[in-house]
């Protein structure tokens, strides 16, 4: 499952398939989720914490920057997508949440390469232009 790319045609498969990789997860890991507006980051994420524990609403950190979640080990889904500088992950205490073993969950990593280059996991996310349901979702260990 890991380390693959994966073709999903519905939201229940790209949750499935997020289910799977939640298994994955450790404290401390950040995960660099990519692909365009609209590609199905935040479905990914939701995926995620069903299957870890979480039964609230899980909404888009787009205005937020950054949501909590109190699973075990702790995840904190951010969107960096307003960010443009390094210096702006210091506010976010982004280091602090790995360093006392929470997760990140991170859309748009890839606009501070820093930030990217430090993933344990990047999520690929790429909408089929011919049917709006399917995705190519690739999953890549980056300790590797």
């Amino acid at each position: 499952m890991l380390g693959k790319t994966h073709h999903v045609d519905s939201e229940a498969a790209t949750h499935q398939l997020a289910a799977e990789f939640a298994d994955a997860l450790r404290p401390g890991d950040l995960v660099s989720l990519l692909g365009p507006l609209g590609a199905g980051k935040t479905t990914f994420v939701r995926g995620v914490m069903r299957a870890m524990g979480y039964a609230g609403r899980v909404r888009s950190p787009t205005f937020t920057l950054i949501n909590p979640y109190p699973t075990t080990p702790p995840v904190h889904h951010a969107d960096v997508y307003r960010l443009s500088d390094p210096d702006e992950l210091v506010a976010l205490g982004l280091d602090d949440i790995r360093e006392e073993g929470g997760v990140l969950l991170i859309e748009w990593a890839d606009r501070i390469p820093e930030l990217d280059d430090a993933a344990t996991w990047r999520i690929t996310i790429t909408p089929d232009a011919n049917d709006l349901d399917r995705r190519v979702i690739e999953i890549s260990d980056c300790r590797q």
